[in-house]
């Protein structure tokens, strides 16, 4: 520190202590810290404090670096007139503080060197002291590349592991291998290749390949390289990324499956075998049947060096033995293994009935239900619609009838092959004479009127069905019921004996009558509504007729035709009539309704009494 005071805690004396080093000369005492560690491309800041006895002032300041040549080259001359700065090669990145500290910008590894103060106190003397400028770079992350082509087991020398990188630092670092966090050394076949570059920039990089023998259990092995280097005079490290290497080895086991599992296995699946080695790479794998004493070559039918072999839409011939085999390109070894296939299925489901024999109405018969299969199965009775009737192979149906006409079927389940299933329909057909079950009696009907007669009855064969009138005849089926309309013209002999449907088989007769009965509340109905008729269509003319006669004397009155007073009775003097002339008399005998007819021109109403006896003279 320029001036006479020491600066506070600074232990003081001759050689260095902690990271200050003292120098005394003739009381004079310089104080400068021995290693000053900067980062490239920082600021380095050198401190000069110095004592000088008597509280003396200095006569100069020197600043030097002490280049290649081990010479001083100076850098500033400070005196209490100025500072000097002489012509270097760090002119323009050198400043001075007012303590007197060398700050040095933009720091580069060549400024890595001895850096000298110098003080001269007049009597006192000149006193002297350095600082080691220490420069450094942190190196990146190391990078690491394995062997990207893979290693085999059966290598005659150490294959190459890895490589790692590590670049821009300064000082150069050093470089470690690891393998499952353990640090490898160069022993027992195991070397480490390490090259250090320097760069133009003065910066260092260092490149290290990692040769060691593998084994099987490697290909579960993770390797690392780190870089170490110092740091204000700790040690530090960078680990890379960790890696893993391909290894190539040969095959140990096979593993063939069937997938789905060959319990589940149903006719109709596809079916697929998988064959899998614990070898790396895989090897070529080999498909085969057995059959009887020899096998089949199935490879042509499988994935090409996949291992997997497809079986679409099997059924039972495809069940057997199949045997997976490989071999490793390698060292030329072979492996096989062998699974056995079961399709399960279910085959020959039959439905038998007893009697066997034509059913007849009110008869029982017994349906069995039997099939075949290899696991074991279970039996479902179902009708025509999908309705569930009873669990067993056998159905009874007691007491039986057309209705029981029907078609039902046996479902065969597998229970422990879900999705294995079978069914089988039988038609039960019972026999008897017709029954009629439907017929349109009484019908209410009107003579000459065109009807429809519906007759439907069911039976087993088929029956035909006869009227005992003509007509037009139309028979179709409704389910298990034969249904005939016939369309006839009600006639008096129809509406009096009535019509008779009969329908028949080779088994039996069922007739029943047909009752017509004439619609009377019909008949009165339209006979009154015909009057009505009448009645309504002369009240409209009636007053169509008052309507217009009303108008002809209401204009004519308007025109003063008409010559009216106000009292009593009129005469209205004419000439004698001739004959081109028309007279007409009115007369009325409802004093309203001439009241209504007849008003005075201002509107007022005339007496009924004036108004019985009118002559209107129509010869204009």
């Amino acid at each position: 520190m320029a001036g006479g005071r020491r600066p506070a805690g600074l232990a003081l004396g001759w050689g260095c202590c902690l990271l200050l080093c003292c120098a005394a000369a003739n009381g004079l005492e310089i104080s400068m810290p021995a290693v000053v560690e900067v980062e490239v491309g920082e600021t380095a800041r050198i401190e000069c404090n110095f004592y000088i006895p008597e509280n003396a002032s200095y006569t100069y300041i020197d600043w030097f670096y002490v280049d290649r040549s081990n010479r001083q080259v100076r850098l500033y001359h400070v005196t209490a007139s100025g500072v000097l700065e002489d012509d270097t090669e760090y002119k323009r990145r050198l400043s001075l503080g007012a303590d007197k500290a060398l700050s040095i910008s933009a720091v580069t590894v060549q400024d890595a060197r001895t850096f000298v103060c110098q003080v001269g106190a007049g009597s006192h003397g000149v006193g002297e002291n350095s600082t080691e400028l220490s420069v450094y770079k942190v190196p990146k992350t190391p990078e690491i590349e394995p062997n990207s082509g893979g290693i085999s087991v059966h290598s005659n020398e150490s294959p190459e592991i890895a490589k790692c990188l590590s670049k821009n630092s300064f000082p150069p670092p050093n470089i470690t291998w690891h393998k499952n966090g353990e640090q490898l050394h160069a022993q027992n076949n195991v070397t480490i290749q390490s090259t250090l570059t320097r760069e133009s920039s003065g910066l260092y990089t260092v490149s290290s390949t990692l040769y060691a023998p593998v084994t099987r259990e490697d290909r579960h092995s993770s390797y690392h390289c780190t870089v170490h280097y110092w740091l204000r005079g700790q040690s530090r490290a960078l680990q890379s990324r960790p890696v893993k290497v391909n290894i190539f080895y040969p095959a140990e086991h096979l593993k063939l499956q069937v997938v789905p599992s060959s319990a589940l296995v149903k006719e109709g699946d596809n079916v697929t075998l998988v064959c899998e080695s614990d070898g790396n790479p895989q090897p070529v794998f080999s498909f085969f049947k057995k059959n009887l004493d020899d096998w089949q070559d199935l490879s042509s039918l499988a994935e090409p060096q996949s291992g997997v072999l497809n079986l679409h839409d099997v059924d039972k011939s495809n069940s057997g033995t199949y045997k997976c085999q490989s071999l490793d390109l390698d060292d030329m070894s072979q492996i096989e293994e062998a699974v056995d296939l079961v399709v399960n299925y279910i085959e020959g489901v039959s439905v038998k009935m007893d009697p066997s024999s034509t059913l007849r109405e009110g008869q029982s018969v017994t349906l069995s239900c039997d099939a075949h299969s290899p696991v074991d199965l279970t039996y479902q009775w179902r009708d025509e619609k999908g309705k569930k009737l009873k669990e067993g192979n056998q159905l009874v149906l007691s007491n039986v009838t057309f209705e029981n006409s029907n078609t039902f079927s046996c479902r065969v389940m597998a229970p422990s092959v879900p999705g294995l299933e079978q069914s089988k329909k039988v038609s039960l057909a019972v026999e008897g004479k017709p029954r009629i079950v439907a017929i349109s009696s009484p019908l209410y009907v009107r003579q000459d009127e065109v009807i429809n007669l519906t007759c439907k009855a069911i039976a087993f064969p088929r029956p035909t069905v006869q009227w005992s009138i003509n007509g037009t005849a139309h028979e179709y089926m409704d389910n298990q019921h034969v249904a005939s309309n016939l369309t006839v013209r009600v006639s008096h002999d129809l509406l009096q004996a009535g019509a008779m449907c009969r329908v028949f088989n080779k088994l039996g007769v069922s007739e029943k009558h047909i009752q017509l009965v004439e619609d009377s509340i019909r008949k009165d109905q339209k006979s009154t509504a015909e009057s009505q008729g009448v009645i309504i269509v002369a009240i409209i003319v009636a007053i169509l007729v008052v309507a217009v006669l009303g108008a002809v004397i209401y204009f004519l009155h308007k025109k003063g035709k008409i010559p009216c007073g106000r009292a009593g009775k009129q005469d209205i003097t004419k000439p004698e009539a001739r004959k081109d002339k028309i007279v007409v008399e009115v007369k009325s005998d409802k004093v309203s309704e001439e009241a209504g007819l007849l008003q005075g021109a201002n509107g007022e109403r005339r007496a009924a009494a004036d108004q019985s006896e009118k002559y209107i003279d129509l010869r204009n």
